[in-house]
């Protein structure tokens, strides 16, 4: 658990006009001369000590904050945008957001992760660093246009008075920070500046040339986003300035309101390794009651290592996916648990997310993403009540693709799945796909050479060479996902074991009919 804290300054130099605001100041919440001047969506409160907080100690939550009356942003005469310095999370056209919680911040949504139509300017403070959107590292300010994927961003920290040294600056230490944000339409700059005190640094942490007047419209609303994911945090806003035209009154750190931490809850006694293992970890009582026990009725199925379960997990919105896998040996355990650390780092939408786990004598508990449509191969051959037309299949694999290069390609380590089969690939409420199940999976650093292992995976989907040099690599991921492609566009096992003997592997018996020019019209 971690918390952040910031008051923040935020300036506009503008041409005033009668019917909007020209200034506000808040230092601290408690005592609002017009609460309605300020709108609180989801999770966001302003608590009895005057502190605005938008998450809390939970997971998967998201948290907004506007003024509630839009700003003038550009001159309505030739359309650019005016100076301004000062600092906000998000300046956005409308202060209803289609967003979600997690790596999205409350900003954007899995869909529109990035769209030049959303006409929205961020300052981001994460925490987190997710792959996906190229983050530099889990303690950053970034600076997004319209996008998740940052035009500029830089670890936090900040310059002392007189001195070119870097100082760095934990976004996740509890401490107030105080922020401003300078954007010059002159020079078409934005200037992005933090500090541990009231005193502001002359030299900025992040400086980004850009016009903002393509990507504002006139009139925009002004406020902050926070959201939480599968690691639980804090967020409170200690004060706010700002104004049209001029200086906006200065904030002070020592007369803002204070916060107090959320409790600590109470965990099983931990051993040394498990303190290096990254996702959430529940309590064993948390997931016997978000799965009613283990019922029957919650079951799903059976996966890799063990039984899932459906699981609705008190105070956060989204149900998950339980698997309750059970491991005898210590040793045996410690190195699962090795994996799963790994596992828990990997961030790509198109991946099912390890959210957490549990540890209760010999029994492990791992809590994932629940995939509302199930397994793709369900889907196929087990006579769904939805029948996936061209438009579907195609929009699954083409999910599937980029989770999977992000795993050769875009993590730390090379991670090599050795079981992509259509059972493999879950759907979400979409019928977006998600590459899942990496209980056989092996990391290597980028540049070594695999070791030789056990074959192991599903045959139909093994690579010829792997029974030669026992090693799985990336080209041999490639080449069961070319038989996932086929099995998707045949409607056909990759291995039938009712078929004639040539035509029992989907994989030769398609590359036979390309041999004979006959792969039109099946038979």
């Amino acid at each position: 658990m971690f918390t952040i804290s910031l008051p923040l300054l935020f300036f506009l130099i503008v041409s005033p006009s009668s019917s909007q605001p020209t200034e506000f100041f808040f230092s601290g919440f408690k005592h609002l001369i017009d609460p309605n001047n300020l709108t609180l969506a989801d999770e966001a409160e302003i608590e009895k000590n005057g502190v605005l907080r938008l998450t809390n100690h939970t997971h998967f939550l998201q948290g907004h904050t506007f003024y509630s009356s839009p700003f003038r942003f550009k001159n309505s005469t030739d359309g650019r945008a005016f100076s301004g310095d000062g600092f906000a999370f998000i300046i956005t056209p409308s202060k209803n957001l289609k967003a979600s919680s997690g790596q999205y911040l409350g900003m954007l949504n899995a869909a529109d992760p990035g769209n030049l139509s959303n006409h929205l300017v961020g300052i981001e403070f994460d925490t987190v660093q997710n792959l996906e959107f190229k983050d530099i590292d889990d303690n950053h300010v970034g600076i997004d246009i319209n996008r998740l994927v940052s035009n500029a961003s830089v670890a936090a920290g900040y310059y002392r008075q007189g001195s070119s040294t870097k100082q760095n600056l934990s976004l996740k230490s509890g401490k107030p920070i105080q922020a401003w944000i300078d954007y010059d339409s002159i020079d078409n700059v934005i200037n992005v500046t933090i500090a541990p005190s009231s005193k502001r640094p002359t030299t900025p942490i992040l400086s980004f040339h850009v016009d903002l007047s393509p990507f504002l419209n006139e009139f925009m609303y002004v406020g902050f986003s926070a959201s939480t994911g599968q690691l639980a945090s804090s967020h409170y806003v200690l004060g706010w300035s700002l104004k049209i035209n001029g200086q906006a009154q200065t904030l002070d750190l020592s007369s803002l309101p204070s916060f107090s931490r959320p409790p600590k809850k109470h965990t099983a006694l931990t051993v040394d390794w498990e303190l290096e293992i990254g996702p959430q970890r529940y309590t064993y009582h948390e997931l016997k009651q978000a799965t009613d026990g283990f019922s029957d009725k919650t079951f799903l199925g059976q996966g890799g290592f063990g039984r899932v379960y459906k699981g609705t997990l008190k105070n956060s919105k989204p149900d998950v996916a339980v698997k309750r896998v059970s491991h005898e040996s210590k040793q045996g355990l410690r190195e699962f648990m090795s994996e799963i650390s790994s596992l828990g780092r990997l961030r790509h939408r198109n991946l099912v997310q390890l959210l957490g786990w549990c540890r209760r004598r010999g029994d492990l508990l791992l809590v994932y993403d629940f995939m509302a449509n199930g397994s793709l191969d369900k889907l196929l051959f087990d006579n769904p009540k939805t029948i996936l037309n061209w438009d579907h299949r195609f929009r699954i694999v083409k999910g599937v693709a980029p989770g999977l290069l992000y795993l050769h390609e875009g993590y730390d380590q090379i991670v090599i799945h050795r079981d992509i089969k259509a059972s493999n690939v879950l759907l979400d409420d979409q019928l977006d796909g998600r590459l899942g199940d990496f209980g056989l999976a092996k990391f290597y650093e980028h540049g070594s050479n695999p070791g030789t292992t056990r074959v192991v995976g599903t045959l139909g989907y093994l690579a010829p060479e792997l029974f030669k040099t026992e090693k799985a690599t990336t080209s041999s991921d490639v080449y069961a996902f070319g038989a996932l492609l086929l099995e998707v566009a045949c409607e056909r096992r990759p291995v039938e074991h009712k078929a004639l003997p040539e035509e029992m592997v989907l994989v030769d018996w398609v590359w036979e009919k390309y041999r004979q020019g006959r792969m039109v019209g099946g038979h």
